[in-house]
Formats: structure tokens, C-alpha cells, sequence
């Protein structure tokens, strides 16, 4: 192949990359399809593979999920945390990002955040308390407790390809939870005191003045009574990510069988990406019967539409990428390997700028990882750089960024004239920084 073919190929798939991250929705998926096309029938490479193991991880962790919130299990969750705000207002900057941690961590998913925002926004009013504060580190703590949830698409997505670097998911959970909490506290401090207190505000004064902001309506979650079965299907949830990291922890627990193949018995034993599936799948089945979740309800809620999103656009991105890496493995191990090998925080960096391109942790994941890997990057390194994937803030257009400047009535939380002068910035940098670099020495200490 012409070395400047190569070039021009990078140059399709970052095309792709960038429209459909602009299109939005499952439009990158759909954009890695048409470059795919063009890869596979105008430059002849072999079609690469999408990653099957993966992608029935996620969708068993998505279904469980979609079928706890349609039993109620998800407001339960968010009514308990509303609770905890509500009930100490003045401390709602240290408060409200670890309870956002907490349910994204448990959820594996940053889609119940969006029910959490409002709810800080108001509080943080009420109290007096600057709202961008708590909102800014709120949604980055979001991201950091994603990257650390044993059942996020993200962290499964590294268990499955770091398989072969025989690196576990217990492993990848006692370097994350450390160093993403940590990563939180330090940006907690980053935003304690920033910006004027709410009364001396220009902006929200003026809202004030004007009319634009009328007294808060209390939530009214708070006293909705749960729905019948709500709370066992947390129970279900919790038990099934226990289950998980017990079975990772624990390798014999994961059931060993027998085949036979052409008259040959074999022996093996269910792989951790398929025990992971089995697990949720089947926690799916109990939240159905013991609980009464409605599937058809799971199937039109907002974390089965987030999830199949995800899912889309994960197959379109990481079979794109497959397929350039595999046709054009050699001379890419070849240009970068010594820069790597000299230098490895590059590769960080590299996950970093790769997760602003597609807003998705388990994307960036899927596409740099095995890259890494052919590199000859230990995978303890790999686990250290993993919170680096947390770009999503960068650019002020992540559906999570954009909730929460929405929610923020006073004006405080906002984007800025110069586009990166943001409020996410400044705790973005200082949470993923501080993480990865925990990250980096802690996988170092205990691999």
C-alpha cells in the first residue's frame, strides 16, 4: 500500500469522527458506517470485527438497568439522594458530587444524572451557595464515577480487552475507585470558592431585577410514594453487581464445563464477559417476575434509548477503527512505538483528545486500548491511563454539560464567550489530572 493512502484513510476516519459527533445522537455510528463503505469496498481492507463479546456486555448491563427504572428502581434511588441534599443544604458543593458519584457508580451509567441536576441547581439556590460550584464538579464527578462502576459500558469494555493482558475487573476497580474519588475531592477544592457568592452576582442580581427568575417550586419527587416492587429491583440490581465483582474477584466461582467436539472432550470455563452477561440478563428476568417491571416500558425509557445509542454507536467506531488499525497495524506500531515506548503519558494524552472527538469513554476505549496493547504497553499502564478518557467536558456541547447550564437559573453555571473559558473546565482538568495521575501510581504499586 502507498504510504500516503494511510494518511488519507486517517483522514476518512476522523471525518467520520468529527461529523457524527456533531450530527449528534446515533449519528456516529451511523457517519463510522459510511466510512466503513468506504474503507471496505473503495480501499479494499478486510472489514476488521466489531467487538461481539462487548457489545453483549453492554446491552445485558443496559437491559438490567432499562428494566430497574421501569420498575421504579431508579426514582427510588434519585428520591434518596434528593433527601440527602435537601437536608443539608450549606454543605451541597462536598455533598452533591459524591452522591452523583455514588449513583453512577451503581447505575453504570450517567443517564440518571439528569433527574439529579435540577435538584442541585435548587437546592444550591435556596441555600445561598453559588450553583455553578456544586453543578460543575457534580457532572464531572458523573464522569469519574463511570469509569470506576464495575458494570459501565466503559469499564467493561476495558475488562474485555485487556483479557489478554491478563489484567481482571477487580484489578481495574481497586486502582479506579481510589483514584477517581480522589480525582473528585481535588476537584470539590478547585470549585469551593470560585466565582462571587450568589448575593453579590451580577448576573443573577439582574436576573432578579428583571423578573427572570420566580421563587423555586419545591420537587415534588421527594414525596411521590414508590412504586410497588421499586425497591426490590435496586435489591436485584445491587446483588447482580455484586455478583459481578465477586465472580472477577474470585475466578473459581465462574463454572467450568465440558464439550465435546468431534469426539474430543474439552474443558473450559465460562469467560468473564460471558458470566457478566448471564448475571444481568438473568437479574433482568428477576426484576420482570419478582418486581413487575414492564419490559415494554424498559424498552421506551430514557436508558434503553441512551443505552442502544451507546451501543450504535460503539459498533460503528470501533469496527471503523479495527479496520484501519488492522490493515495498517504495521506501519502505525512502527511511527509511534518508540515516541510511546519513551514518553507512555502520550498515550494518555492521546485517550484524552480521542474522547473530546467522540464523547463516548467506551468508544475511546475500544478504539486506542488494543492499540496500546500492540504497542507493548503493559496492561497496569493501560489501567492507570484509563481515567484519561474522561474528555467528554472539554468542549461545552456533552448532553451532561449542556443539562446543566440549562438547569442553573441564576446564570452562574455557564459556557462563556471564548468557547473553552467554561465552568466545567477548571474541575474537568483538575479531576482527570489528579485521577490518572493516581491512577498511573497506584497500578504501579499493585500490579
Amino acid at each position: 500500500m502507498a504510504p500516503y493512502l494511510v494518511w488519507v484513510e486517517l483522514a476518512i476516519l476522523l471525518a467520520c469522527i468529527v461529523v457524527g459527533s456533531r450530527l449528534g445522537g446515533i449519528g456516529l455510528g451511523a457517519m463510522a458506517g459510511l466510512g466503513l463503505c468506504a474503507f471496505v469496498f473503495g480501499f479494499g481492507l478486510p472489514p476488521g470485527g466489531p467487538p461481539g463479546t462487548v457489545l453483549g456486555m453492554i446491552l445485558a448491563v443496559v437491559t438490567a438497568v432499562a428494566l430497574m427504572e421501569a420498575a421504579g428502581g431508579l426514582d427510588t434511588v434519585v428520591r434518596a439522594a434528593e433527601r440527602l441534599l435537601h437536608r443539608n443544604p450549606r454543605r451541597v458543593t462536598w455533598l452533591a458530587p459524591l452522591v452523583t458519584y455514588a449513583l453512577i457508580f451503581a447505575a453504570g451509567t450517567q443517564h440518571v444524572v439528569y433527574a439529579l441536576l435540577p435538584v442541585i441547581a435548587e437546592v444550591a439556590r435556596k441555600a445561598g451557595v453559588r450553583p455553578e460550584r456544586p453543578l460543575s464538579i457534580s457532572v464531572i464527578a458523573s464522569q469519574q464515577g463511570l469509569v470506576a462502576s464495575p458494570v459501565s459500558a466503559a469499564t467493561v469494555a476495558l475488562a474485555g480487552v485487556l483479557t489478554g493482558a491478563n489484567v481482571s475487573l477487580p484489578q481495574i476497580l481497586v486502582v479506579m475507585i481510589p483514584s477517581t474519588l480522589l480525582g473528585v475531592a481535588a476537584g470539590i477544592l478547585a470549585v469551593l470558592r470560585r466565582g462571587p457568592e450568589l448575593d453579590a452576582d451580577p448576573e443573577y442580581q439582574r436576573r432578579l431585577a428583571a423578573g427572570e427568575v420566580a421563587d423555586a417550586a419545591a420537587s415534588g419527587k421527594g414525596d411521590d410514594a414508590a412504586r410497588p416492587g421499586a425497591g426490590a429491583s435496586v435489591v436485584v440490581f445491587l446483588f447482580a453487581v455484586a455478583a459481578v465483582v465477586a465472580i472477577g474477584l474470585f475466578p473459581g466461582l465462574r463454572p467450568v464445563y465440558e464439550k465435546v467436539a468431534e469426539g474430543v472432550t474439552e474443558t473450559g470455563q465460562v469467560e468473564m464477559g460471558r458470566a457478566i452477561m448471564v448475571v444481568m440478563l438473568g437479574a433482568s428476568a428477576l426484576m420482570m417476575l419478582v418486581c413487575r417491571a414492564d419490559p415494554e416500558v424498559a424498552v421506551r425509557g430514557g436508558v434503553m434509548r441512551g443505552g442502544l445509542v451507546a451501543l450504535i454507536n460503539i459498533l460503528g467506531v470501533a469496527w471503523l477503527g479495527s479496520s484501519f488499525f488492522d490493515a495498517n497495524q504495521t506501519a502505525i506500531v512502527g511511527a509511534i512505538s518508540s515516541l510511546v515506548r519513551s514518553a507512555p503519558w502520550i498515550f494518555g494524552v492521546g485517550l484524552f483528545a480521542l474522547s473530546i472527538l467522540l464523547f463516548s469513554q467506551a468508544a475511546t476505549v475500544l478504539l486506542l486500548v488494543p492499540v496500546g496493547l500492540a504497542l507493548g504497553l503493559p496492561g497496569a499502564l493501560l489501567v492507570g491511563l484509563y481515567p484519561a478518557v474522561n474528555g467528554n467536558f472539554f468542549l461545552p456541547t456533552y448532553g451532561t454539560v449542556l443539562a446543566a447550564v440549562s438547569f442553573d437559573r441564576t446564570g452562574t453555571t455557564r459556557i462563556g464567550r471564548f468557547l473553552l473559558d467554561h465552568s466545567f473546565m477548571r474541575p474537568g482538568l483538575v479531576a482527570t489530572i489528579v485521577a490518572t495521575a493516581c491512577a498511573v501510581l497506584l497500578s504501579r504499586v499493585l500490579f
